[in-house]
């Protein structure tokens, strides 16, 4: 006989709501991972010892809302994760370091350029492929990284929540918006200026990928 298919988050909710503890179980197997990371990249090197705090208490809320949990057109996952965008901000307004949520929605202003996905090659990139990669590019793809976790860190807020739901955590530009609770085209500007901002910011790091060997940068012959 074929397995029988997963439950979804909100089949497992369900099932927990009505007291299945392994339903709950599973649930926090399945997003455990990427909420941790969403957090502690949320809050920033900064505060990085609070993230433990918000991951904790973000499942919290999830076990004290159970009863009278709905998934009210929004997914088990984009609710996980606007309970920890909730609890996150809650602590970086405490700490002064949260900046409004309204100050860079504007739609234009800054002469970013328009959102572009494709643009982002720095996104994806590979490990350098040979068997014995020279010192020198592995220390490049180490600085690269810790630049592009630097640059996040320097991003607004709002502009990093987006960058991270969409491209982090892969979820869709409209469940951005509905985890950030703002409308579509406020959640798109901000994911643009995040883009723009971290085209800026890694500029430095990029220009050498052209000058390394194909296969350092991942090239298929």
């Amino acid at each position: 006989m074929p397995p029988e298919p997963e439950p979804t988050d909100d089949a497992l909710m369900a099932a927990y709501a009505h007291g299945d503890s392994a339903a709950f179980e599973r649930l926090y197997a399945r997003h455990q991972a990427g909420l941790y990371r969403f957090v502690r990249r949320l809050l920033g090197t900064a505060m990085n010892a609070q993230a433990d705090e918000v991951f904790q208490d973000t499942w919290l809320r999830v076990v004290h809302a159970r009863a009278r949990w709905a998934p009210q057109g929004a997914t088990f996952r984009t609710w996980l994760y606007t309970l920890a965008h909730h609890r996150a901000v809650d602590l970086l307004r405490r700490s002064h370091r949260e900046v409004s949520l309204d100050a860079f929605d504007a739609l234009d202003g800054d002469g970013a350029k328009p959102w572009a996905p494709e643009a982002t090659a720095w996104q994806h990139w590979p490990a350098p492929a040979s068997a014995a990669p020279h010192s020198e590019e592995l220390a490049f793809w180490r600085r690269a990284g810790e630049r592009l976790l630097g640059c996040l860190d320097q991003l607004p807020l709002p502009q990093r929540s987006a960058f991270l739901l969409h491209h982090d955590d892969g979820l869709a530009l409209d469940e951005v918006a509905s985890a950030l609770e703002v409308g579509f085209e406020t959640a798109k500007t901000r994911l643009r200026y995040a883009m723009s901002k971290l085209r800026t910011c890694m500029g430095a790091y990029l220009a050498p990928i052209a000058a390394l060997p194909p296969a350092a940068r991942g090239d298929v012959p």
